[in-house]
This record gives C-alpha cells, sequence and structure tokens, in this order.
C-alpha cells in the first residue's frame, strides 16, 4: 500500500518512466507475494494446529485413561466428551489467534516505526502512541472484560453436552413417566446461559472493532497532521496508508484477548484431568516372573475417601493356585471394589496384596492385567459386532476359538439366530442384545482370554435358571487348573469349591 502511494504520488509529476520502473516491479512483486505469503501462512498455521490439536487429544486421552475405571466416576459422561472434543476444538483459536498474531504485530510494528523514524522521529513517536493503544490498552481492556465470560462459555458448552447427552440416554424412560419436558427445561436452562455469555462476548468483539477502526483512522489522521510540516509532500499518502496498513497486524491483538480467555479456560479444563494423579504407583522395572497363581490377602484395609467407612479392615485371606473360592456377600460388601483392588484401579491404604509371591505393586499393571480374566458386574458391548467384542479379550484368537468361548458362555445360539451371525452389530452399549445376552458375551470374552487367574462378578446375575446351571458347569469345568474366584451373593454346586469367604455387609 505504501509503495502504490508512493508510485501514485510520483507519477503525478510526470517523471521518465526510467525513474518509475523499480517501484511498479515493486508493487507488482508485493500484490503477488501477498496472495501467496498470506496462503502459505494460513497453510503452515492451520497444520500447525491440527497436529498440536491431535497430541493434545492423545495427551489427555492417555492421562484419563487409567483414571476412568473409577477415579473419573464422579465426572458425567458428556463432560468428559466434551473436554476431549469441544475443549480441546477451542484451542483451535488459541494457537491461530493468540501464539502467531502478536509476534506478528510485534515484528511488523517495529520495521514501519523504523521507516517512519527516517523521515522523523516525532512522526513514529505519534504512531508508536497509536499502536500501544490498540494493540496494549484494547486488548487488556477486552481481557479485564471477558476472561469471566470466556470461561464461563466453556463451562456452559461442558454442561450442555452433558445435559444433551444424559436426555438421549434416558430419553425413553422419560417419555414413559412423562417426564420429558423436564430434560428439555435443562438443556433450554443452559442454552439460555450459554445465549446470555455469547451476547456479552459479541458486544466485547463490537467494542474491540469500533475502538480498532478509531483508532485506525485516528493514526492516519495524526500522523498526517504531523508530517505535513515536517516531510516533502509526495511522502504524505505513502505514510499515510503505511499507518493504516500496519494495524492490519495491530487489530486482531484485541480479539487475541477474547480468545484468549475462552482458550485459557479450556486449559485449565484439560490440566485438571492431565494433572490428576492416577492413584497408583508405577514402577517402570521389568514385572518378576509368578512362582505359581497363587493370591494372598493380607491384612488389606481399604476406603475410597478418608472420610468414608472402611471398606475392608484388616481383610485376610489366601487362594492357593489351581482352587476356586468363592466370594459371598450381600451388594454393598465390597465385592466390586476388590475386584478393583486386584487389577489395581485403586491401591490398599494398609497390607498388601500378593500374586505368586509378589506384592501386585511390583507388577506392571498392563502386565498384571493380562494374567487375571476378569468379568464385572458392569462390563461394556462396544458397538461393534458380536464376534469383535468376544474376541477383545484375545485379539489374535481364530474365528474357532471365538465360538468355542460363545457355546461355552452358552451364548451361541442365541447369537446364531440374529440375521448377521456373529458379524451382527451390538449397538451402543449392547443395547441391541437383552441383559442376559450382554452378560454371556462378556462371560465369553473372559474365557476366550483364557488367563491363570480368573475372577468372576455375578457372572449368571441375569439368566433363567437353567441356562445359570449349564454356564456353571462350562465354568467349573473349563477352569480346572486356573485360580478360580467367584463373587456372588447366591452360589450353586457350593460343594465343588474349595472354600468360601463370607465378606460382611
Amino acid at each position: 500500500m505504501a509503495t502504490s502511494a508512493w508510485l501514485i504520488s510520483q507519477a503525478a509529476l510526470q517523471p521518465s518512466i526510467a525513474a518509475l520502473e523499480v517501484s511498479v516491479v515493486a508493487v507488482r512483486f508485493f500484490g503477488i507475494s501477498r496472495g501467496v505469503l498470506r496462503y502459505r501462512e494460513r497453510l503452515i498455521s492451520h497444520d500447525t494446529t491440527f497436529r498440536l490439536l491431535a497430541e493434545w487429544r492423545v495427551r489427555l486421552f492417555h492421562a484419563m485413561e487409567p483414571l476412568v475405571p473409577v477415579q473419573m466416576a464422579g465426572y458425567r459422561s458428556g463432560d468428559l466428551l466434551a473436554r476431549l472434543v469441544s475443549d480441546v476444538e477451542s484451542l483451535q483459536e488459541f494457537y491461530l489467534r493468540a501464539v502467531a498474531p502478536p509476534l506478528v504485530a510485534l515484528l511488523t510494528s517495529v520495521v514501519v516505526l523504523l521507516f517512519f523514524g527516517m523521515f522523523d522521529p516525532l512522526i513514529a513517536i505519534v504512531l508508536l502512541t497509536f499502536l500501544i493503544t490498540a494493540g496494549v490498552g484494547l486488548p487488556c481492556l477486552v481481557w479485564w472484560k471477558g476472561q469471566r465470560f470466556g470461561a464461563a462459555l466453556v463451562t456452559a458448552r461442558a454442561d450442555l453436552h452433558a445435559a444433551l447427552l444424559d436426555s438421549i440416554q434416558g430419553m425413553a424412560d422419560s417419555l414413559i413417566y412423562g417426564q420429558n419436558h423436564m430434560t428439555q427445561e435443562v438443556v433450554n436452562r443452559v442454552l439460555n446461559r450459554m445465549a446470555v455469555l455469547e451476547w456479552r462476548l459479541g458486544w466485547l468483539d463490537s467494542m474491540q472493532l469500533a475502538l480498532g477502526i478509531l483508532a485506525v483512522n485516528g493514526a492516519a489522521l495524526s500522523v498526517l497532521i504531523v508530517a505535513i510540516p515536517r516531510v516533502n509532500s509526495i511522502y504524505l499518502a505513502t505514510l499515510a496508508l503505511a499507518a493504516v496498513a500496519v494495524f492490519e497486524a495491530i487489530t486482531p491483538l484485541a480479539q487475541t484477548a477474547t480468545q484468549l480467555s475462552r482458550g485459557l479456560g479450556a486449559v485449565q479444563r484439560l490440566f485438571s484431568i492431565i494433572d490428576r494423579s492416577p492413584g497408583i504407583a508405577v514402577d517402570h522395572q521389568p514385572s518378576p516372573v509368578p512362582k505359581d497363581y497363587s493370591l494372598c490377602f493380607n491384612h488389606v484395609s481399604f476406603r475410597y475417601n478418608p472420610a468414608d467407612l472402611a471398606v475392608f479392615d484388616d481383610l485376610t485371606f489366601t487362594v492357593r493356585a489351581g482352587q476356586r473360592v468363592a466370594l459371598l456377600g450381600p451388594s454393598g460388601s465390597g465385592k466390586s471394589t476388590l475386584v478393583n483392588l486386584l487389577v489395581r484401579f485403586w491401591e490398599p491404604q494398609a497390607g498388601s496384596i500378593m500374586l505368586g509371591g509378589y506384592d501386585l505393586r511390583q507388577y506392571d499393571p498392563e502386565q498384571l492385567r493380562q494374567m487375571i480374566g476378569v468379568m464385572s458386574q458392569r462390563t461394556h458391548v462396544f458397538n461393534t459386532t458380536l464376534r469383535e467384542n468376544i474376541r477383545l479379550a484375545r485379539p489374535s484368537a481364530s474365528d474357532d476359538d471365538v465360538e468355542h468361548a460363545a457355546r461355552l458362555a452358552e451364548v451361541h445360539d442365541a447369537i446364531m439366530a440374529l440375521p448377521g451371525g456373529y458379524e451382527s452389530d451390538a449397538g451402543e452399549d449392547g443395547n441391541r442384545l437383552s441383559s442376559g445376552e450382554r452378560q454371556r458375551i462378556a462371560l465369553a470374552r473372559v474365557l476366550l482370554k483364557d488367563a491363570p487367574v480368573l475372577v468372576l462378578d455375578e457372572p449368571t446375575a441375569y439368566l433363567d435358571a437353567i441356562t445359570e446351571r449349564a454356564i456353571w458347569e462350562n465354568i467349573l469345568r473349563v477352569s480346572a487348573g486356573q485360580t478360580l474366584i467367584v463373587l456372588t451373593h447366591r452360589l450353586l454346586f457350593a460343594e465343588r469349591f474349595d472354600a468360601c469367604v463370607q465378606l460382611a455387609g
């Protein structure tokens, strides 16, 4: 813009064409390179940003993974989804508008101020005043006014995700009881809160845009007023347009402040997950080789929170290798907690749990879980084929192995009755299956794993009596030689178990 202004002013004096050749070439060069460089800048900045966002999602997932089984139980699913998707997505604008623009603005301002200083230092000082006002004062004002709104909008968006997910998952029950209006009211309250926050942030954007335009016009006018008595008139248009052009790099800084408030709110929510301790100590030394597959609970005490009642207090019992032991107890007696301790989702506050003569803390958690096959009360069924759901326990298993495990779990006939057989989709969280079928798919999965230690938590809770007896026969037959622990409130074939341990309610 500055070169074009000088060319037009100089051409008005009708010099020889040779005097204008350099400026004509410069205008063409700058005009063409502007589009090319802007394209390259967008391409590089967006590519870098998307790579960073991908790394953020992977990092957050790896941080969330060891926490989800038990320590993330207080978080709503929609909120966790919002952190993985929306909060990370909001960092896109943070990187594009809050990282690169200040550097570009600083470099551009320095170059233009040096250019103005060549004509007269006072002109450079006048321009510097407006640059500081628009590049520092205005962003600080927007930041001061908008930081609370930006962080609140991130939280409100997460609340909306949680409310929508909860409404969709519970839609059938809401319709049955005629309370669907209640879920709509919850969503509407969140939407109204978001609308107010968006309006306030929109008002800030409008204010900073108006003040930015005033700063640009004020800078151009002030530069002209100061330059007229000090600078050759042929350069006046050049200085005025250069002053306008430099604000192209300065004006986005006010919007940067708005994006910064949203980005920092999202970053705080992300780091609240990343900085959480998994609650178990991981020793990166090689895991020991167990002498056998016996389990020993030595004076184990555990409570989830210091203020809570103890789930276990001085729990002691031993399961020798190859034994079958039933842990009996009513709901709430700590059976599921015992499973969480065995697979090291939690660690006891006192005492120790030994596997094969070594404390569980000496094993790498992933290697430990390879040695223990667990069927919990609430096993997740993934939205994929039934074959892949069963094969999850051992990805290298053949189709024959999968079908054999399904036969042992008495679910093969039910699968084959479906139109797609083993290729049928289970649906989201197994919603195309009955409770009993989901239970047997989970049992087939753990039997396919063929781990030396089997822990079954209420394996036949949702089954009819005939199927239940058939499954117990299969479990007791195929688990010969394995260490078997069954957690239940009602036990069939008690005479075929080596020991029973009663857990107090």
